[in-house]
């Protein structure tokens, strides 16, 4: 197992690199509206992004490039009222059927009754890897930056700069890590009242329609991958993407657990139930 993880060891080592860095970048530049017939637009001179979801249709995007490593920053702020039914999902994927894929997704509610904040990660094609959280704020009302952090080391999840999750590399102990596919950055909006609020009991309310949610202020400090090859380099010192190597120091160590002891509603590495012949072993490490 060491001699065989030896050299990916020594290149995550070497990332010391030039990196992108796109601050409050233009929409126009960086991303596509895939689909959903005009449903998905760019405002204000590509500063703004709004995804609307209607009976007919949702709307998504995606980033022109891919990235292997890096720390993604996107404002959103998530549709307002009545939003049972509907999920806005951002998150980062590969293609084909062994997958990788970090994801955010706002499972709408009710008037009233808070936004779930799922997320989850998958390897390999294989995710059951699912926290929820309730907000400690209201979503709907600003802008709220959401972030991940993707190093060699660890996933981060952010919200407002508070840490929410962290899913640590254990290959040491069999648990594949999204380490080797480049995956751009997906968001989309669409209905899922099948499941999404209340497990399906609560459906859409069309007359709510369009729903909307809206997206600033993208960033991204990251490691582009193109043809086959990473824009990041053992040639720069290691200040400029201090990310590549970044871990939760004392103080944020102590503001995830505030969130995960005030604000997790569902943890799978709790759910004993679920895994009857024991839990994930990436479960069991500290």
């Amino acid at each position: 197992m060491a001699s065989s993880s030896a050299p990916f060891v020594f290149l995550a080592l070497t990332l010391l690199s030039s990196f992108l860095a796109l601050t409050a970048a233009n929409f126009y530049q960086h991303f596509d509206i895939t689909w959903g017939d005009g449903r998905g637009k760019m405002l204000n001179n590509g500063d703004l992004l709004s995804l609307s979801l209607d009976k007919a249709s949702g709307s998504g995007f995606q980033s022109k490039n891919e990235f292997l490593f890096g720390k993604i920053d996107m404002q959103i702020k998530l549709v307002s009222g009545n939003s049972a039914g509907t999920v806005t999902a951002y998150y980062l994927s590969s293609k084909g059927s062994a997958w990788d894929e970090i994801d955010f997704e706002f499972l709408g509610n009710l008037s009233g009754d808070p936004y779930i904040l799922h997320t989850n990660v998958f390897s390999q094609g294989k995710g059951n890897r699912e926290q929820q959280f309730y907000l400690w704020f209201d979503p709907t009302a600003d802008f709220h930056t959401y972030s991940i952090l993707w190093n060699p080391q660890r996933i981060i999840f952010s919200v407002d700069g508070t840490p929410i999750r962290e899913f640590k590399n254990s290959e040491s102990i069999g648990v594949p890590f999204p380490k080797n596919q480049p995956m751009r950055i997906y968001s989309s909006l669409w209905n899922a009242d099948d499941w999404a609020t209340r497990g399906g009991l609560v459906k859409t309310d069309w007359s709510q329609a369009p729903f909307t949610a809206s997206y600033r202020n993208f960033k991204a400090d990251a490691c582009i991958w193109s043809s086959g090859a990473s824009s990041c380099t053992s040639s720069s010192s290691t200040t400029t993407n201090s990310w590549l190597s970044q871990e939760l120091d004392t103080a944020n160590q102590d503001r995830l657990k505030w969130v995960q002891k005030n604000y997790m509603i569902y943890n799978y590495c709790t759910d004993a139930k679920r895994f009857p012949q024991g839990l994930p072993p990436e479960c069991n490490t500290s």
